[in-house]
């Protein structure tokens, strides 16, 4: 089936992570993605491994899968020419490329929109397009750490701590992928394409906004809370008589239910508990009575009696439990590459119901020179 971006051509020069991504999200919606790497190895996530699959890694294989693969030495005057060709026929070109070298090479935004004008731009920074640090390099754990949500994972008394997934990668794909789709209709309107710059720093200040807005209203630093809400109890991680569990009763009505359905009513009316602010301030009282009752009972048990009353509950999934549970399968999540059958998670959306299938496998280094070029 033609996917909803059928006809959209993007011209990719992505590489590791978050470039990479936007293409792939934008192929497997049905975007013709040509992928330029260098000729000497290509793009550095081709060997991040182990495990590998006929000599790339399953990193590479998913965030490339059903792209076109061209290679340019895009320091050598006749491959830039030829890069431009490729710009000519192309809708938005992506690129995350060292910070400052498009416009060293000159292959920067006013240059490939002068050769299309109604070229959607893409461009993902490390710091961002402005600023002391507009040239500085970054990868996603030196963002984490900028972007101080590393001061807000793990328990009060542990060091910064990472989120263990590239998090900024990964929402600055994303992000550039809406800024390039809300491009495709304002061209729409105007017949002219546009410049759309993303950036880790942006995206992990996006991450943070909650923490940093509080800090600008009241001045107080937030402080980490493990695995619980700064706002909200009980909202967070218990202990059971086997397995952990989460428990996110959120508002009074929901703690009403909870409390009830754990035999205790009586915490509704408690002068610590009664209401959301109350239960917030005095969140270690409120977890020292629930714990202990959460202790005689094992985690599934207590997952149907607490779902069974309304309040939203889930268990401590390790990625293994994700891989095998029902509800992943249900959801139709996994997608199978035709060529090499590596299995990987599909786009994490549906159109009228049906997740969107790769168009075909990861691309070998320059496949596709000569359908592209004659070679």
């Amino acid at each position: 089936m033609a996917g909803p971006l059928d006809g959209i051509r993007v011209v990719e020069l992505g590489q590791a992570l978050a470039g990479p991504l936007a293409g792939v999200i934008l192929a497997d919606m049905g975007a013709d993605v040509i992928k330029v790497e260098r000729p000497d190895g290509g793009d550095d996530a081709r060997l991040w491994g182990p495990p590998f699959v006929d000599g790339d890694s399953v990193s590479f294989r998913s965030n490339n899968r059903g792209k076109r693969s061209v290679t340019l030495d895009i320091k050598n005057a006749a491959d830039v020419v030829r890069l431009k060709q490729l710009v000519r026929d192309a809708d938005i070109l992506i690129q995350n490329l060292r910070p400052g070298i498009v416009d060293e090479l000159g292959i920067g935004p006013a240059v490939m929109r002068a050769e299309n004008a109604r070229l959607i731009y893409c461009s993902i920074w490390a710091f961002g397009a402005a600023g002391p640090l507009r040239a500085a390099p970054g990868f996603d754990p030196l963002l984490q750490c900028y972007g101080a949500v590393v001061t807000l994972t793990g328990r009060p008394a542990d060091p910064p701590t990472f989120c263990a997934p590239a998090i900024n990668d990964t929402a600055t794909g994303m992000w550039v992928v809406i800024g390039a789709l809300a491009a495709l209709q304002q061209r729409d309107r105007t017949g002219v394409g546009c410049v759309v710059d993303a950036s880790l720093f942006e995206s992990a200040v996006a991450w943070v906004q909650g923490p940093l807005n509080n800090y600008l209203a009241t001045g107080t630093v937030p402080q980490r809370h493990g695995a619980a809400s700064a706002t909200l109890a009980p909202y967070q991680i218990f202990e059971t008589a086997d397995r952990p569990l989460c428990i996110a009763a959120g508002n009074d009505r929901l703690f009403v239910k909870l409390a009830r359905a754990m035999g205790h009513p009586d915490w509704c009316d408690h002068p610590l508990f009664s209401d959301g602010r109350k239960r917030a301030a005095n969140r270690e009282a409120l977890v020292a009575v629930m714990q202990p009752v959460l202790l005689t009972r094992g985690r599934q048990e207590w997952l149907g009696i607490i779902g069974e009353a309304g309040v939203p509950c889930a268990p401590v999934n390790d990625i293994a439990e994700l891989a095998a549970s029902d509800q992943l399968q249900a959801m139709d999540m996994l997608r199978t590459l035709p060529g090499s059958g590596v299995r990987v998670v599909g786009l994490p959306i549906s159109f009228d119901g049906q997740r969107p299938e790769p168009a075909g496998d990861s691309p070998r280094l320059g496949e596709h020179n000569g359908s592209m070029f004659g070679e």
